[in-house]
Protein backbone atom coordinates (compact mmCIF):
# COMPACT_ATOMS: atom_id res chain seq x y z
CA UNK A 1 0.00 0.00 0.00
CA UNK A 2 1.13 3.57 -0.48
CA UNK A 3 0.60 7.26 1.11
CA UNK A 4 -2.42 8.68 0.46
CA UNK A 5 -0.42 12.48 -0.28
CA UNK A 6 -0.79 13.20 -3.71
CA UNK A 7 1.59 15.15 -4.43
CA UNK A 8 3.99 11.92 -3.27
CA UNK A 9 2.31 10.00 -5.94
CA UNK A 10 2.35 12.19 -8.45
CA UNK A 11 6.58 12.24 -7.62
CA UNK A 12 6.30 8.76 -7.81
CA UNK A 13 4.83 7.37 -10.56
CA UNK A 14 6.59 10.05 -12.50
CA UNK A 15 10.25 8.73 -11.18
CA UNK A 16 8.74 5.53 -12.50
CA UNK A 17 7.76 7.02 -15.87
CA UNK A 18 10.94 8.24 -16.27
CA UNK A 19 12.50 5.15 -15.70
CA UNK A 20 14.64 6.41 -12.37
CA UNK A 21 14.54 3.16 -10.70
CA UNK A 22 17.44 3.61 -8.14
CA UNK A 23 16.53 5.69 -4.57
CA UNK A 24 18.55 6.08 -1.92
CA UNK A 25 16.64 6.25 1.44
CA UNK A 26 17.74 8.50 4.77
CA UNK A 27 15.32 7.47 7.82
CA UNK A 28 13.39 10.48 9.26
CA UNK A 29 9.76 10.93 9.88
CA UNK A 30 9.14 13.72 7.90
CA UNK A 31 9.80 11.58 4.57
CA UNK A 32 8.53 8.50 6.06
CA UNK A 33 5.32 8.72 3.18
CA UNK A 34 7.69 8.79 0.65
CA UNK A 35 10.10 6.24 2.01
CA UNK A 36 7.74 3.88 2.81
CA UNK A 37 5.86 4.21 -0.76
CA UNK A 38 9.33 3.61 -2.77
CA UNK A 39 10.22 0.90 -0.32
CA UNK A 40 6.60 -0.88 -1.37
CA UNK A 41 6.89 -0.89 -5.09
CA UNK A 42 8.27 -3.66 -6.66
CA UNK A 43 9.74 -1.18 -9.75
CA UNK A 44 12.36 0.49 -7.31
CA UNK A 45 15.88 -0.87 -5.87
CA UNK A 46 16.35 0.79 -2.60
CA UNK A 47 19.21 1.26 -0.68
CA UNK A 48 19.03 2.45 3.54
CA UNK A 49 21.99 4.80 4.72
CA UNK A 50 21.35 6.87 8.05
CA UNK A 51 24.16 9.12 7.35
CA UNK A 52 22.71 12.10 4.76
CA UNK A 53 26.50 12.61 4.28
CA UNK A 54 27.24 9.05 3.41
CA UNK A 55 24.14 8.90 1.95
CA UNK A 56 24.84 11.53 -0.80
CA UNK A 57 27.86 10.44 -2.28
CA UNK A 58 26.36 6.60 -2.23
CA UNK A 59 24.65 8.29 -4.52
CA UNK A 60 27.10 9.69 -6.50
CA UNK A 61 28.77 6.43 -7.28
CA UNK A 62 26.02 4.49 -7.56
CA UNK A 63 24.89 7.12 -10.41
CA UNK A 64 28.41 6.83 -11.75
CA UNK A 65 28.32 2.83 -11.60
CA UNK A 66 25.09 2.82 -13.70
CA UNK A 67 25.35 5.62 -15.58
CA UNK A 68 21.97 7.26 -15.13
CA UNK A 69 19.70 9.39 -12.61
CA UNK A 70 19.54 8.16 -8.81
CA UNK A 71 17.25 9.67 -6.22
CA UNK A 72 18.42 10.39 -2.61
CA UNK A 73 15.47 11.37 -0.14
CA UNK A 74 16.08 12.53 3.12
CA UNK A 75 13.92 14.25 5.75
CA UNK A 76 13.08 18.11 7.13
CA UNK A 77 15.51 19.94 8.23
CA UNK A 78 19.34 20.06 8.69
CA UNK A 79 19.27 16.51 7.01
CA UNK A 80 18.68 18.58 4.17
CA UNK A 81 22.02 20.27 4.92
CA UNK A 82 24.14 17.20 5.36
CA UNK A 83 23.78 16.61 1.56
CA UNK A 84 25.26 19.87 0.40
CA UNK A 85 28.43 18.21 -0.14
CA UNK A 86 27.49 15.77 -2.39
CA UNK A 87 25.76 18.06 -4.39
CA UNK A 88 28.38 20.34 -5.00
CA UNK A 89 30.27 17.18 -6.04
CA UNK A 90 27.64 15.93 -8.49
CA UNK A 91 27.00 19.72 -9.72
CA UNK A 92 30.63 19.69 -11.08
CA UNK A 93 31.13 16.18 -12.46
CA UNK A 94 27.83 16.65 -13.74
CA UNK A 95 26.31 13.93 -12.28
CA UNK A 96 22.55 12.90 -12.61
CA UNK A 97 21.81 12.80 -8.57
CA UNK A 98 17.95 13.24 -7.99
CA UNK A 99 17.40 15.22 -4.22
CA UNK A 100 14.19 14.73 -2.83
CA UNK A 101 13.41 16.59 0.75
CA UNK A 102 10.77 16.13 2.96
CA UNK A 103 9.31 19.38 4.23
CA UNK A 104 6.84 21.10 6.85
CA UNK A 105 3.64 22.86 5.41
CA UNK A 106 5.30 26.43 4.79
CA UNK A 107 2.89 28.02 7.49
CA UNK A 108 5.32 26.43 10.22
CA UNK A 109 8.55 27.55 9.00
CA UNK A 110 10.16 29.79 11.11
CA UNK A 111 7.89 29.54 14.02
CA UNK A 112 10.18 27.49 16.77
CA UNK A 113 8.76 24.12 15.49
CA UNK A 114 11.20 21.49 15.08
CA UNK A 115 13.33 20.40 12.36
CA UNK A 116 12.00 23.19 9.84
CA UNK A 117 14.24 25.97 8.02
CA UNK A 118 13.48 27.35 5.15
CA UNK A 119 14.66 24.50 2.13
CA UNK A 120 13.37 25.86 -1.22
CA UNK A 121 16.45 27.02 -3.37
CA UNK A 122 18.56 25.59 -0.48
CA UNK A 123 21.25 24.76 -3.11
CA UNK A 124 20.95 27.85 -5.02
CA UNK A 125 23.39 27.84 -7.78
CA UNK A 126 24.64 24.00 -7.15
CA UNK A 127 21.64 22.78 -8.88
CA UNK A 128 20.28 22.73 -12.52
CA UNK A 129 16.54 23.09 -10.83
CA UNK A 130 14.90 23.72 -7.88
CA UNK A 131 11.10 23.36 -7.25
CA UNK A 132 9.22 23.20 -4.70
CA UNK A 133 5.76 21.14 -5.01
CA UNK A 134 2.35 22.24 -3.85
CA UNK A 135 0.26 20.22 -1.90
CA UNK A 136 -2.22 19.06 -3.99
CA UNK A 137 -6.00 20.08 -3.26
CA UNK A 138 -7.61 20.17 -6.45
CA UNK A 139 -7.00 19.62 -10.17
CA UNK A 140 -4.97 22.61 -10.66
CA UNK A 141 -2.62 22.02 -8.10
CA UNK A 142 -2.25 18.02 -9.24
CA UNK A 143 -1.68 19.53 -12.86
CA UNK A 144 1.46 22.38 -11.10
CA UNK A 145 2.87 19.47 -8.92
CA UNK A 146 3.00 17.45 -12.48
CA UNK A 147 4.28 19.86 -14.59
CA UNK A 148 7.23 20.59 -11.59
CA UNK A 149 8.13 17.21 -11.46
CA UNK A 150 8.50 16.68 -15.01
CA UNK A 151 10.54 19.88 -15.59
CA UNK A 152 13.15 18.93 -13.02
CA UNK A 153 12.92 15.19 -14.09
CA UNK A 154 13.91 16.43 -17.83
CA UNK A 155 16.66 18.76 -16.47
CA UNK A 156 18.75 16.10 -15.30
CA UNK A 157 20.31 15.51 -18.95
CA UNK A 158 19.07 19.32 -20.68
CA UNK A 159 22.45 20.50 -22.31
CA UNK A 160 25.12 18.15 -19.77
CA UNK A 161 23.93 16.35 -16.94
CA UNK A 162 22.98 17.34 -13.70
CA UNK A 163 21.55 17.60 -10.16
CA UNK A 164 18.18 18.56 -9.51
CA UNK A 165 16.09 19.19 -6.06
CA UNK A 166 12.68 18.49 -5.52
CA UNK A 167 11.24 19.54 -1.92
CA UNK A 168 8.07 18.45 -0.74
CA UNK A 169 6.00 19.81 1.57
CA UNK A 170 3.95 17.00 3.79
CA UNK A 171 1.19 18.10 6.42
CA UNK A 172 -0.14 15.47 9.16
CA UNK A 173 -1.09 12.68 9.23
CA UNK A 174 2.03 11.18 8.06
CA UNK A 175 1.22 7.34 7.89
CA UNK A 176 -1.70 6.28 6.04
CA UNK A 177 -0.96 4.06 3.62
CA UNK A 178 -4.64 3.41 1.93
CA UNK A 179 -3.70 3.83 -1.64
CA UNK A 180 -3.17 0.86 -3.20
CA UNK A 181 -2.12 1.65 -6.64
CA UNK A 182 -0.16 4.81 -8.33
CA UNK A 183 -1.97 7.24 -10.52
CA UNK A 184 -1.99 7.74 -14.18
CA UNK A 185 0.44 10.65 -14.90
CA UNK A 186 1.41 12.74 -17.84
CA UNK A 187 4.63 12.19 -18.32
CA UNK A 188 6.71 15.43 -20.80
CA UNK A 189 9.28 14.25 -22.62
CA UNK A 190 11.80 16.73 -24.67
CA UNK A 191 13.37 16.13 -27.94
CA UNK A 192 16.12 18.03 -30.10
CA UNK A 193 15.56 18.74 -33.94
CA UNK A 194 18.52 15.85 -34.88
CA UNK A 195 16.28 13.86 -32.45
CA UNK A 196 13.61 14.40 -34.95
CA UNK A 197 15.44 14.37 -38.07
CA UNK A 198 17.23 11.10 -37.54
CA UNK A 199 14.09 9.37 -37.04
CA UNK A 200 12.08 7.42 -39.61
CA UNK A 201 9.66 10.26 -42.12
CA UNK A 202 7.75 7.45 -43.18
CA UNK A 203 7.19 6.60 -39.08
CA UNK A 204 6.73 10.33 -38.34
CA UNK A 205 4.09 10.75 -41.28
CA UNK A 206 2.15 7.43 -39.61
CA UNK A 207 2.02 9.00 -36.38
CA UNK A 208 0.51 12.09 -37.73
CA UNK A 209 -2.13 10.29 -39.56
CA UNK A 210 -3.20 8.40 -36.13
CA UNK A 211 -4.87 12.10 -35.56
CA UNK A 212 -7.91 13.34 -37.96
CA UNK A 213 -7.85 16.74 -36.58
CA UNK A 214 -4.22 18.49 -36.44
CA UNK A 215 -3.85 21.88 -35.28
CA UNK A 216 -1.29 24.62 -35.84
CA UNK A 217 -1.14 27.32 -33.23
CA UNK A 218 1.55 30.55 -34.24
CA UNK A 219 2.46 32.49 -31.21
CA UNK A 220 3.96 35.82 -31.10
CA UNK A 221 7.04 35.89 -33.37
CA UNK A 222 9.38 38.37 -34.66
CA UNK A 223 8.89 39.32 -38.10
CA UNK A 224 12.62 38.55 -39.64
CA UNK A 225 12.24 34.65 -39.84
CA UNK A 226 8.61 34.20 -41.94
CA UNK A 227 7.46 30.97 -43.10
CA UNK A 228 7.55 31.04 -46.84
CA UNK A 229 4.07 31.75 -48.52
CA UNK A 230 4.78 28.38 -50.18
CA UNK A 231 5.41 26.78 -46.91
CA UNK A 232 2.78 28.26 -44.68
CA UNK A 233 0.38 26.96 -47.33
CA UNK A 234 1.85 22.96 -47.45
CA UNK A 235 0.88 23.52 -43.89
CA UNK A 236 -2.49 25.20 -44.01
CA UNK A 237 -3.55 22.12 -46.26
CA UNK A 238 -2.38 19.80 -43.47
CA UNK A 239 -3.49 21.50 -39.95
CA UNK A 240 -6.12 23.59 -38.93
CA UNK A 241 -3.79 27.19 -38.87
CA UNK A 242 -4.14 30.04 -36.37
CA UNK A 243 -2.35 33.17 -36.30
CA UNK A 244 -2.74 36.65 -35.11
CA UNK A 245 -1.22 39.67 -36.00
CA UNK A 246 1.74 39.21 -33.37
CA UNK A 247 2.70 36.13 -34.80
CA UNK A 248 4.04 38.12 -37.78
CA UNK A 249 2.75 35.17 -40.33
CA UNK A 250 2.54 37.08 -43.31
CA UNK A 251 -1.04 37.52 -44.34
CA UNK A 252 -0.77 35.86 -48.01
CA UNK A 253 -0.56 32.85 -45.80
CA UNK A 254 -3.96 31.03 -45.38
CA UNK A 255 -5.01 31.32 -41.60
CA UNK A 256 -7.35 31.12 -38.82
CA UNK A 257 -6.58 35.08 -37.40
CA UNK A 258 -10.20 35.91 -35.99
CA UNK A 259 -10.02 33.15 -33.75
CA UNK A 260 -12.03 35.47 -30.85
CA UNK A 261 -14.90 36.41 -33.24
CA UNK A 262 -15.21 32.40 -34.54
CA UNK A 263 -15.52 30.97 -31.09
CA UNK A 264 -17.66 33.85 -29.53
CA UNK A 265 -19.88 32.58 -32.64
CA UNK A 266 -19.61 29.31 -32.27
CA UNK A 267 -22.63 27.26 -30.80
CA UNK A 268 -21.52 24.97 -28.09
CA UNK A 269 -22.29 21.94 -28.95
CA UNK A 270 -20.38 22.29 -32.37
CA UNK A 271 -16.89 23.10 -29.93
CA UNK A 272 -16.19 19.56 -29.09
CA UNK A 273 -16.50 18.11 -32.76
CA UNK A 274 -13.92 20.54 -33.83
CA UNK A 275 -11.32 20.34 -30.69
CA UNK A 276 -8.16 19.05 -31.93
CA UNK A 277 -6.77 15.65 -31.62
CA UNK A 278 -3.24 16.74 -32.29
CA UNK A 279 -2.12 20.54 -31.28
CA UNK A 280 1.49 21.92 -32.02
CA UNK A 281 2.13 25.09 -31.03
CA UNK A 282 4.90 28.27 -31.39
CA UNK A 283 6.39 31.14 -30.23
CA UNK A 284 5.30 33.21 -27.59
CA UNK A 285 1.72 34.59 -26.12
CA UNK A 286 -1.65 34.28 -27.31
CA UNK A 287 -4.12 36.86 -27.37
CA UNK A 288 -6.81 34.80 -27.58
CA UNK A 289 -8.45 34.37 -24.24
CA UNK A 290 -11.68 32.46 -26.70
CA UNK A 291 -8.86 30.35 -27.68
CA UNK A 292 -6.99 29.43 -24.90
CA UNK A 293 -10.88 28.99 -22.76
CA UNK A 294 -11.78 26.66 -25.85
CA UNK A 295 -8.53 24.68 -25.80
CA UNK A 296 -8.75 24.33 -21.86
CA UNK A 297 -12.28 23.23 -22.12
CA UNK A 298 -11.93 20.63 -24.93
CA UNK A 299 -8.09 19.50 -24.92
CA UNK A 300 -5.79 17.93 -27.48
CA UNK A 301 -5.33 14.28 -27.08
CA UNK A 302 -1.21 15.37 -27.75
CA UNK A 303 0.07 18.49 -27.32
CA UNK A 304 3.68 19.17 -28.47
CA UNK A 305 5.31 22.52 -28.20
CA UNK A 306 8.64 23.87 -29.97
CA UNK A 307 10.58 25.98 -28.29
CA UNK A 308 14.37 27.35 -29.27
CA UNK A 309 15.77 27.24 -25.57
CA UNK A 310 13.66 23.47 -25.13
CA UNK A 311 11.67 24.97 -21.70
CA UNK A 312 8.44 23.49 -20.40
CA UNK A 313 5.15 25.67 -21.92
CA UNK A 314 1.83 24.31 -20.75
CA UNK A 315 -0.47 27.01 -22.16
CA UNK A 316 -3.15 24.62 -22.09
CA UNK A 317 -2.45 22.28 -19.38
CA UNK A 318 -1.45 18.71 -21.41
CA UNK A 319 1.57 19.36 -23.15
CA UNK A 320 3.02 16.26 -23.68
CA UNK A 321 6.03 17.04 -25.73
CA UNK A 322 8.39 19.79 -26.36
CA UNK A 323 10.55 20.22 -29.32
CA UNK A 324 14.07 21.57 -28.97
CA UNK A 325 14.70 23.95 -31.96
CA UNK A 326 13.92 27.10 -33.88
CA UNK A 327 10.58 27.01 -34.53
CA UNK A 328 11.09 27.82 -38.15
CA UNK A 329 14.15 25.46 -38.31
CA UNK A 330 11.87 22.53 -37.18
CA UNK A 331 9.19 23.55 -39.81
CA UNK A 332 10.91 24.24 -42.79
CA UNK A 333 13.47 21.99 -42.88
CA UNK A 334 11.72 18.75 -40.86
CA UNK A 335 7.76 19.09 -40.94
CA UNK A 336 7.12 21.04 -44.47
CA UNK A 337 9.63 18.45 -46.66
CA UNK A 338 8.01 15.44 -45.02
CA UNK A 339 4.81 16.51 -45.99
CA UNK A 340 5.75 17.53 -49.39
CA UNK A 341 6.97 13.84 -49.51
CA UNK A 342 4.91 12.11 -48.45
CA UNK A 343 1.24 14.07 -47.64
CA UNK A 344 -0.77 13.56 -44.66
CA UNK A 345 -4.46 12.18 -45.47
CA UNK A 346 -7.90 13.85 -45.15
CA UNK A 347 -6.14 16.96 -47.32
CA UNK A 348 -8.59 20.04 -47.65
CA UNK A 349 -10.09 18.45 -51.09
CA UNK A 350 -12.43 16.68 -48.60
CA UNK A 351 -15.38 19.09 -47.43
CA UNK A 352 -15.21 17.53 -44.13
CA UNK A 353 -11.03 18.20 -43.79
CA UNK A 354 -10.67 19.40 -40.32
CA UNK A 355 -8.37 22.50 -41.97
CA UNK A 356 -11.06 23.28 -44.36
CA UNK A 357 -13.97 23.51 -41.48
CA UNK A 358 -11.93 25.94 -39.79
CA UNK A 359 -11.18 27.81 -43.07
CA UNK A 360 -15.05 27.88 -44.14
CA UNK A 361 -16.21 29.08 -40.52
CA UNK A 362 -12.99 32.05 -40.21
CA UNK A 363 -14.41 32.95 -43.75
CA UNK A 364 -18.19 33.24 -42.26
CA UNK A 365 -17.29 35.95 -40.19
CA UNK A 366 -16.91 39.67 -41.79
CA UNK A 367 -14.76 42.27 -40.04
CA UNK A 368 -17.14 44.68 -38.48
CA UNK A 369 -18.89 47.98 -39.61
CA UNK A 370 -18.51 49.94 -36.74
CA UNK A 371 -20.07 53.58 -35.77
CA UNK A 372 -17.46 55.99 -34.33
CA UNK A 373 -15.54 54.47 -31.34
CA UNK A 374 -12.05 53.20 -30.21
CA UNK A 375 -12.55 49.47 -32.61
CA UNK A 376 -13.71 51.58 -35.58
CA UNK A 377 -10.65 54.33 -35.53
CA UNK A 378 -8.25 50.89 -34.84
CA UNK A 379 -9.69 49.42 -38.12
CA UNK A 380 -10.22 52.71 -39.79
CA UNK A 381 -6.28 53.13 -39.73
CA UNK A 382 -5.21 49.77 -40.40
CA UNK A 383 -6.80 49.37 -43.58
CA UNK A 384 -4.96 52.07 -44.64
CA UNK A 385 -1.34 51.51 -43.04
CA UNK A 386 1.56 51.71 -45.84
CA UNK A 387 2.77 48.94 -47.26
CA UNK A 388 5.99 47.25 -45.40
CA UNK A 389 5.30 49.94 -41.92
CA UNK A 390 5.50 48.90 -38.56
CA UNK A 391 2.56 48.61 -36.44
CA UNK A 392 3.17 48.70 -32.43
CA UNK A 393 0.45 47.63 -30.64
CA UNK A 394 -0.46 49.20 -27.23
CA UNK A 395 -1.34 46.19 -24.70
CA UNK A 396 -5.22 45.64 -23.51
CA UNK A 397 -7.84 47.19 -25.87
CA UNK A 398 -5.70 48.11 -28.85
CA UNK A 399 -4.41 44.34 -29.29
CA UNK A 400 -7.61 42.70 -28.30
CA UNK A 401 -9.67 45.14 -31.04
CA UNK A 402 -6.92 45.03 -33.68
CA UNK A 403 -7.60 41.47 -33.69
CA UNK A 404 -11.15 42.25 -35.06
CA UNK A 405 -9.34 43.08 -38.37
CA UNK A 406 -7.05 42.31 -40.94
CA UNK A 407 -4.08 44.25 -42.14
CA UNK A 408 -2.39 44.53 -45.32
CA UNK A 409 0.57 42.74 -46.52
CA UNK A 410 4.13 43.24 -45.15
CA UNK A 411 3.23 44.90 -42.07
CA UNK A 412 5.40 44.26 -39.06
CA UNK A 413 3.78 43.76 -35.84
CA UNK A 414 4.81 44.00 -32.15
CA UNK A 415 3.40 44.22 -28.86
CA UNK A 416 4.88 43.81 -25.36
CA UNK A 417 3.16 40.92 -24.96
CA UNK A 418 6.41 39.40 -22.15
CA UNK A 419 4.41 40.46 -19.51
CA UNK A 420 1.31 41.99 -20.96
CA UNK A 421 1.55 45.48 -18.58
CA UNK A 422 0.76 49.06 -19.81
CA UNK A 423 4.06 50.47 -18.97
CA UNK A 424 6.91 50.39 -21.64
CA UNK A 425 4.90 50.18 -24.70
CA UNK A 426 5.54 53.52 -26.15
CA UNK A 427 8.87 53.73 -24.94
CA UNK A 428 9.74 50.60 -26.71
CA UNK A 429 8.26 51.76 -29.89
CA UNK A 430 10.01 54.88 -29.82
CA UNK A 431 13.13 53.20 -29.30
CA UNK A 432 12.58 50.64 -32.43
CA UNK A 433 11.44 53.39 -34.60
CA UNK A 434 14.71 55.17 -33.73
CA UNK A 435 16.02 52.27 -35.36
CA UNK A 436 14.14 52.22 -38.47
CA UNK A 437 13.71 53.67 -41.75
CA UNK A 438 10.35 52.85 -42.04
CA UNK A 439 6.84 54.14 -40.70
CA UNK A 440 6.34 52.98 -37.33
CA UNK A 441 2.78 53.65 -36.54
CA UNK A 442 1.64 53.16 -32.50
CA UNK A 443 -1.47 52.51 -31.38
CA UNK A 444 -1.89 52.81 -27.88
CA UNK A 445 -4.92 53.74 -25.20
CA UNK A 446 -4.67 56.70 -22.85
CA UNK A 447 -3.17 54.87 -19.40
CA UNK A 448 -0.56 53.41 -21.64
CA UNK A 449 0.23 56.83 -22.88
CA UNK A 450 -0.05 59.22 -19.56
CA UNK A 451 1.87 56.46 -17.82
CA UNK A 452 4.60 55.71 -20.34
CA UNK A 453 4.52 59.63 -21.60
CA UNK A 454 8.34 60.05 -20.54
CA UNK A 455 8.56 57.74 -23.49
CA UNK A 456 8.64 60.85 -26.04
CA UNK A 457 11.23 63.09 -23.28
CA UNK A 458 14.37 62.21 -25.24
CA UNK A 459 15.88 63.63 -28.51
CA UNK A 460 15.81 60.64 -30.44
CA UNK A 461 11.76 61.17 -32.14
CA UNK A 462 12.35 60.73 -35.67
CA UNK A 463 9.89 61.92 -38.50
CA UNK A 464 8.90 58.51 -39.27
CA UNK A 465 7.11 58.04 -35.70
CA UNK A 466 3.05 57.71 -35.87
CA UNK A 467 0.88 57.76 -32.36
CA UNK A 468 -2.73 57.40 -32.73
CA UNK A 469 -3.62 57.57 -28.92
CA UNK A 470 -7.65 56.57 -27.92
CA UNK A 471 -8.22 58.31 -25.15
CA UNK A 472 -11.74 57.66 -23.96
CA UNK A 473 -11.14 58.97 -20.14
CA UNK A 474 -10.05 55.60 -18.92
CA UNK A 475 -9.38 52.01 -18.95
CA UNK A 476 -11.93 51.16 -21.47
CA UNK A 477 -11.04 46.66 -20.96
CA UNK A 478 -12.97 46.99 -17.40
CA UNK A 479 -16.24 47.66 -18.90
CA UNK A 480 -16.08 44.58 -20.67
CA UNK A 481 -14.94 42.04 -18.13
CA UNK A 482 -17.72 39.32 -17.40
CA UNK A 483 -18.48 39.32 -13.49
CA UNK A 484 -17.14 42.99 -13.17
CA UNK A 485 -19.53 45.16 -12.13
CA UNK A 486 -18.83 48.50 -11.17
CA UNK A 487 -21.05 51.32 -8.77
CA UNK A 488 -20.06 55.05 -9.50
CA UNK A 489 -18.09 55.23 -6.36
CA UNK A 490 -15.71 52.43 -7.36
CA UNK A 491 -15.58 52.68 -11.35
CA UNK A 492 -12.85 55.99 -10.58
CA UNK A 493 -10.55 53.81 -8.72
CA UNK A 494 -10.91 50.75 -10.91
CA UNK A 495 -10.55 52.20 -14.38
CA UNK A 496 -8.50 55.02 -13.89
CA UNK A 497 -10.74 57.69 -15.12
CA UNK A 498 -9.40 60.97 -16.39
CA UNK A 499 -9.56 63.89 -18.12
CA UNK A 500 -6.29 64.48 -19.43
CA UNK A 501 -5.62 65.48 -23.04
CA UNK A 502 -2.10 64.88 -24.73
CA UNK A 503 -2.42 68.28 -26.19
CA UNK A 504 0.29 70.47 -24.38
CA UNK A 505 2.85 67.66 -24.25
CA UNK A 506 2.69 66.35 -27.96
CA UNK A 507 3.12 70.18 -29.30
CA UNK A 508 6.09 70.98 -26.33
CA UNK A 509 7.64 67.46 -28.15
CA UNK A 510 7.63 68.56 -31.76
CA UNK A 511 4.63 66.68 -32.86
CA UNK A 512 2.02 67.80 -35.32
CA UNK A 513 -1.28 67.45 -32.93
CA UNK A 514 -4.43 66.84 -33.86
CA UNK A 515 -7.83 66.25 -32.50
CA UNK A 516 -10.73 64.01 -33.47
CA UNK A 517 -14.20 63.48 -32.25
CA UNK A 518 -16.43 62.13 -34.65
CA UNK A 519 -16.25 59.76 -38.24
CA UNK A 520 -15.77 62.57 -40.85
CA UNK A 521 -13.08 64.16 -38.29
CA UNK A 522 -11.17 60.70 -38.00
CA UNK A 523 -11.15 60.01 -41.80
CA UNK A 524 -9.85 63.37 -42.94
CA UNK A 525 -7.17 63.28 -40.37
CA UNK A 526 -6.19 59.67 -41.44
CA UNK A 527 -5.26 60.72 -45.02
CA UNK A 528 -2.66 63.18 -43.86
CA UNK A 529 -1.39 60.44 -40.58
CA UNK A 530 -0.78 57.58 -42.77
CA UNK A 531 1.90 60.08 -45.41
CA UNK A 532 5.61 60.82 -45.08
CA UNK A 533 5.80 64.11 -42.71
CA UNK A 534 8.69 66.41 -41.90
CA UNK A 535 7.48 65.77 -38.16
CA UNK A 536 6.37 63.27 -36.22
CA UNK A 537 2.89 62.76 -35.65
CA UNK A 538 0.42 62.06 -32.81
CA UNK A 539 -3.14 61.70 -33.72
CA UNK A 540 -5.69 61.78 -30.17
CA UNK A 541 -8.57 59.98 -30.95
CA UNK A 542 -11.50 60.85 -28.26
CA UNK A 543 -14.13 58.41 -27.53
CA UNK A 544 -16.48 57.67 -24.54
CA UNK A 545 -15.80 54.45 -22.27
CA UNK A 546 -19.59 53.33 -22.16
CA UNK A 547 -20.26 53.87 -25.93
CA UNK A 548 -16.89 52.03 -26.36
CA UNK A 549 -18.01 48.82 -24.67
CA UNK A 550 -21.41 48.93 -25.87
CA UNK A 551 -20.52 48.91 -28.81
CA UNK A 552 -18.37 46.07 -28.79
CA UNK A 553 -20.86 43.76 -26.48
CA UNK A 554 -23.61 44.72 -29.45
CA UNK A 555 -21.36 43.39 -32.23
CA UNK A 556 -19.94 40.64 -30.21
CA UNK A 557 -23.73 39.25 -29.15
CA UNK A 558 -24.95 39.47 -32.77
CA UNK A 559 -22.57 36.80 -34.21
CA UNK A 560 -23.88 33.51 -35.03
CA UNK A 561 -22.14 30.48 -36.92
CA UNK A 562 -24.28 27.46 -37.10
CA UNK A 563 -23.94 24.36 -39.39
Amino acid sequence: MFTDKKNILQLIALLKAHGIDKVVLCPGSRNSPIVQTLANHSFFTCYAITDERSAGFFATGLALQNNSPVAVCCTSGTALLNLYPAVAEAFYQQIPLIIISADRPAAWIGQTDGQTIPQPEVFRSLVKKSVHLPEIHNEEDEWYCNRLINEALLELDHHGKGTVHINVPISEPLFRLTTEKLPEVRVIKRYSLSDFDNGNPAEWTNLLNTFERRMLIAGQMPANCPLEAKMGEILSNQFALFAEHTSNLPSSIPAVRNADTVLSALPEERRKELSPDLLITYGGNIVSKHLKKFLRSYPPQVHWHISEAGEIIDLFGVVTTIIEAKPYSFLNMSVIPRLTRDPLKTLPANPTAYPLQWKNLSGRIAEPELPYSEPAAIGSLLKKLPEKSILHLGNSSPLRYAQLFSIPNNIEVYCNRGTSGIEGSLSAAVGYASGSGKLNFVVIGDLSFFYDMNALWNGHIGNNLRILLLNNGGGEIFQTLPGLNMTEKTRPFVTGTHTTSAKGWAIERGFHYTAVHNSDELSEALQFFTQPSTQALLLEVFTGQSEDAGILKEYYSSLRLFG
